[in-house]
Formats: structure tokens, C-alpha cells, sequence
């Protein structure tokens, strides 16, 4: 497992995943909302993935902060209340949806950093993102709620999430980029899809068949007997294994 997580834990590896486009920024602002953003559509073949945020992206130049906080996504005009497919189901009603809730984020809180440290565990941290993004498209009275913000009290991995978190927070470089500094990596939680699960199931990692929130614990806590400061460091070497298998 060590020996995968430093074979891709390389700059190389930047260059071909969606984690690049946090790293293209400077701002802090800019680099959490790009991370948040590249994570929400990193579902499908990494190339489509990468063409998709990159297109995504550049509706927001040069600065998603300002673009959000200057509600310039008005500008995006919709007639069907969804607009135009950025990435498979996401389309540019959803993008609205997202800067509209960063918005709301941005007004209560001085960073999404904030809205994760401060509830007990990561999980109570993505269930205050998931009601501040709603109430940010809906108001406190009629929440507005987005397929694309899992729910963690569902049961649901949110391994969108968990990945951007993941990019965030790790402190060792050079693929994720530790711009948190008040969320501990040991705290961290594995990004959960179907093709970790598989890989995690055949080096007998994880025993159970869904890849649920459960699921997502199982395997975190499985990955703490190697390196408990930072178990999530390891998502790497399974992303790693499954390339090279």
C-alpha cells in the first residue's frame, strides 16, 4: 500500500486527474470552490471528467469567487430550469444551484473551512453544508435540496464530497494540497465509489457489499491499522492497485 500511494502520489499524476483544477489557483477561495466543484462532477472516465470541469470552469473566469460572490451566474440564461448538460447529469441549473448555496455559505461563514470544523465529526460537517446549500436556494422555511449533495444521514458514502475534503485537507503533497489547517487528516474519511469498493474487497480491506456510509467507516477504519494520522492517504494506492491490475 505505501509503495502505490508513492507511486502516484507524484506531480505527474496531477496533470491527468480532476485535482488539477484546484491547483491552477492562488486565491483560497478560488482553490476550496474548484475543489468542491471538479469533486461534485468526478464521476465517469477521468478524460471526460477533466474536459467537463474545465468547461464548467471557464463560465467563472478568471475568479469562481467573484463569480459568485457578484452573482455574475445571472448571466447564465435558462428557459427549461436546467440548461445545457456541463457533465452528464449536471447541468448549468445545477451550477446556479451550487453558486447560489456557496453564496449563502460565504455570508454566514468566512470559509466552507469553517462550516467542517466546526460541527463534531465530518460527517455532521457535510450535513451543515448539504441544509446551508438548501437554504441558500430556498430560504430557512422551503430548503432547496440538490441530488448532487449527498446526504449523509441517508446512509449515502458521499464520496464527492469525501474527495474534496481529501484534496483540501491532506497535508502531504504533492497531489492533495492541505490549504485546511483546522481539520486534523486523521480525521478524514475515504472517498467511497464502486471502483475503491472493488479493489478494497479483493486486497480483503472491506467486507461489506454496499458502498455505504458504513461501508465508507468500515474501510477508514481498516486503513487507520497502516497509518492512523492519516488513513485516507491511501485512497491513492487503491486508486493506484486498480491502474496497474
Amino acid at each position: 500500500m505505501d509503495r502505490l500511494y508513492n507511486e502516484i502520489n507524484t506531480p505527474e499524476f496531477i496533470l491527468s486527474d480532476p485535482v488539477q483544477f484546484p491547483h491552477r489557483y492562488s486565491a483560497r477561495h478560488d482553490k476550496e470552490i474548484a475543489a468542491f466543484l471538479a469533486a461534485t462532477i468526478a464521476w465517469g472516465q477521468r478524460n471526460s471528467i477533466i474536459k467537463s470541469t474545465e468547461r464548467m470552469l471557464s463560465l467563472m473566469e478568471p475568479s469562481p469567487y467573484i463569480f459568485i460572490i457578484e452573482e455574475k451566474y445571472r448571466k447564465i440564461k435558462i428557459d427549461d430550469g436546467r440548461g445545457h448538460s456541463i457533465h452528464r447529469t449536471f447541468f448549468e441549473g445545477d451550477l446556479i444551484y451550487f453558486c447560489k448555496g456557496m453564496k449563502a455559505c460565504y455570508a454566514k461563514y468566512d470559509s466552507l473551512e469553517t462550516i467542517f470544523s466546526q460541527p463534531k465529526d465530518i460527517w455532521a460537517g457535510i450535513g451543515l453544508f448539504r441544509e446551508t446549500m438548501a437554504s441558500g436556494n430556498g430560504g430557512k422555511q422551503k430548503p432547496v435540496y440538490s441530488k448532487h449533495i449527498a446526504n449523509p444521514a441517508a446512509n449515502s458514502a458521499c464520496k464527492r464530497i469525501n474527495l474534496a475534503l481529501r484534496w483540501l485537507v491532506r497535508r502531504e503533497g504533492p497531489v492533495d494540497m492541505g490549504l485546511w489547517k483546522s481539520i486534523c487528516p486523521s480525521s478524514l474519511f475515504i472517498p467511497l465509489d464502486l471502483h475503491v469498493g472493488e479493489v478494497a474487497r479483493s486486497m480483503d480491506l472491506l467486507e461489506r457489499k454496499s458502498n455505504d456510509r458504513k461501508a465508507v467507516i468500515s474501510l477508514t477504519e481498516r486503513l487507520r491499522e497502516f497509518c492512523p494520522e492519516d488513513p485516507v492517504k491511501y485512497d491513492l494506492a487503491l486508486f493506484g492497485y486498480g491502474i496497474q491490475s
